[in-house]
């Protein structure tokens, strides 16, 4: 687990011993995020969920709250929304508490979460959405006393992963890497900005050594380790799976067999992209070059085709998700349920 050196920070509030702060597991996708969601969802204290993407989706998009126009409107598009289904909202529930105290967008979320981790019988709730490292400012705004673990994982063996999961055509190398890149840089500002609130944590270092790594993510948290966290059995949804999208891994199992796959999985000119396009920033995250033994005919076709054209993939990329980010993101229709899910009170009335 790391966490460069600061450079500035932002004020941080202390925490409040009488308030459940939040944890929010954030990275990009095949960064083992969802290794460390089911470490941290098997504390008997913790109630986990994920693919929520409440930040990316809803938050300020519905203007003042304290409108309750705006909030129809915001409390509707989140119950429609299929990935807040499993959260079971009470909608009459949600909206009766809401009224009773400020009407920001964090408490409306929180809402939701609390609600979920009371019928767990957890006393603290958290969050697995991908990407969420862009929105840290608004975490923190709207909670102070949260904690961020962000996840980083080496950026070949992270586009091996996505290139088995989804295939080539859907995971190029240009996006990846600009994904991998802009994903670290925010985690660099950000563990700057707020030390000790926000970590970053590398996916070697967990696999490696797995007890000592969530040692230390319970300190960062403010909880006591739990031997129980390692064998994971606390996220249900995450059962019966290892760490690692090559199916060679024993269930419920921590191991280091994905470390190093990429060898096996990207071609030299992916290879060669990756380590010359992010080395700086991988060298500052603690990987190494290795090099990826272009020659002849294939060095060429690597400096006159494959490297510009992935350069403007990545590009591409980067600009879209920057304007998206900046404007805001729709939620995919395939994602949008037809009708709000009938509260209990209105089953009862029909």
């Amino acid at each position: 687990m790391s966490a460069e050196p600061t450079s500035t920070t932002a004020a941080v509030p202390a925490r409040n011993p009488e308030r459940a702060a939040p944890i929010f597991i954030v990275g990009p996708d095949r960064s083992g995020t969802t290794l460390i969601y089911a470490i941290v969802a098997s504390h008997p204290n913790i109630s986990m969920v994920r693919r929520t993407n409440m930040w990316r989706y809803f938050h300020d998009r519905y203007g003042d709250l304290s409108d309750p126009a705006n909030l129809d409107r915001c409390l509707d598009a989140m119950l429609r929304y299929q990935r807040l289904t499993h959260l079971e909202p009470d909608a009459d529930r949600i909206r009766r508490e809401f009224l009773q105290g400020e009407p920001s967008y964090g408490r409306l979320f929180a809402l939701f979460h609390e609600h979920n981790a009371e019928r767990a019988g957890k006393s603290r709730w958290g969050d697995k959405s991908l990407h969420t490292e862009h929105y840290a400012d608004r975490v923190f705004a709207e909670y102070p006393d949260a904690t961020i673990l962000h996840m980083v994982r080496d950026p070949r063996d992270r586009y091996a992963s996505a290139k088995k999961r989804h295939g080539h055509d859907l995971s190029r190398v240009g996006a990846a890497t600009g994904r991998w890149l802009e994903s670290t840089r925010i985690g660099r500002r950000n563990a700057a900005r707020w030390p000790g609130r926000y970590v970053v944590i590398r996916y070697e270092d967990l696999a490696r050594e797995p007890e000592a790594t969530t040692r230390e993510i319970c300190r960062a948290i403010g909880e006591p380790f739990v031997p129980e966290m390692l064998a994971m059995g606390g996220a249900e949804d995450h059962a019966g799976r290892g760490n690692s999208s090559f199916g060679d891994v024993e269930t419920n199992a921590i191991s280091t067999r994905a470390i190093g796959r990429y060898r096996q999985v990207l071609t030299p000119s992916e290879i060669a992209f990756v380590e010359l396009v992010a080395g700086r920033a991988m060298t500052r995250s603690g990987y190494r070059r290795e090099g990826s033994g272009l020659r002849g005919m294939g060095r060429v076709r690597f400096v006159v085709w494959d490297l510009p054209f992935q350069l403007a993939r990545m590009g591409g990329w980067i600009m879209t998700e920057r304007r998206h980010r900046r404007r805001g993101v729709e939620v995919p229709e395939g994602r949008i349920l037809d009708e709000p899910e009938d509260t209990e009170d209105e089953r009862d009335d029909r």
